[in-house]
């Protein structure tokens, strides 16, 4: 358990890595950590079942401002890990994700409150000339300091067994648990209700409208309404595109 739990808690640091290091590469979502969980535990298929599921749940979260989203990282693996060794249903993974995500994101405001300290060293630093240790300091003392914030929790976590994981889900009242379902729900829509309010415009929005009428009474599933999409759009490309070039 030993391995696993370093393993694991590697894997947390490669969620790090993803857009704070290299740039956003999406290998720090939901889908990749707990598939990369299941091959560290030895059940791929279950990995990338939990992290398909995650997933989901994830891309209506997103960041506004200083309002931060439920860590999917954290949830993801420590709830991926939980399943797999626990022998919990999807639906238990599902329950125990988003407590954990929420309080690694608490963890993540903590750590953010302690790296913005890091930017007054480095302009002592830059008063002084001494760029290189600016430039450590911005590249190395955070990236560090988000490694300890995920190693050490998911470490933790395994290493002392999902007893832990249980009993602090368990020490959780229901009414919070409850409602920490429904603004998960609601952090969903509002997410994406944001996105629309900055991108939605009047000539946009017939396609919008129409989209969404399709989802709700064409009973398509995912992979084939993004099929009828692509070809709706190959239409419209060679429709509109293809009059304006011929004018």
């Amino acid at each position: 358990m030993l391995i696993s739990s370093i393993l694991l808690g590697l894997v947390g640091i490669i969620a790090v890595i993803d857009s704070r290091l290299i740039g956003r590469q999406n290998i720090g979502r939901p889908l990749i950590l707990s598939t990369l969980a299941g091959l560290v535990l030895g059940d791929l298929r279950a990995g990338v079942t939990l992290g398909a599921s995650l997933e989901l749940i994830s891309m209506g979260f997103v960041a506004i401002g200083a309002a931060g989203p439920p860590n999917m990282q954290l949830g993801s693996i420590i709830a991926t890990s939980f399943a797999i060794l626990s022998g919990a249903s999807t639906e238990a993974a599902l329950t125990i994700a988003i407590p954990v995500a929420v309080i690694g994101e608490f963890m993540s405001v903590i750590m953010r409150i302690i790296i913005a300290q890091f930017s007054h060293v480095a302009d002592r630093a830059i008063e002084e000339e001494n760029y290189k240790k600016a430039q450590n300091i911005h590249i190395w003392w955070s990236f560090g300091l988000n490694c300890v914030v995920y190693f050490v929790p998911i470490f933790l976590t395994i290493y002392f067994g999902t007893d832990l994981v249980d009993t602090m889900v368990n020490a959780i009242p229901e009414v919070i648990t409850n409602g920490l379902t429904v603004a998960g729900n609601l952090l969903s829509a509002l997410g994406f209700s944001m996105l629309l309010s900055t991108m939605l415009s009047k000539k946009l929005f017939p396609y919008f409208l129409f989209g969404f009428l399709v989802v709700a009474y064409s009973g398509l599933d995912l992979i084939g309404l993004t099929l009828f999409a692509c070809i709706l759009a190959f239409i419209m490309d060679k429709v509109v595109y293809g009059r304006r070039e011929s004018a």
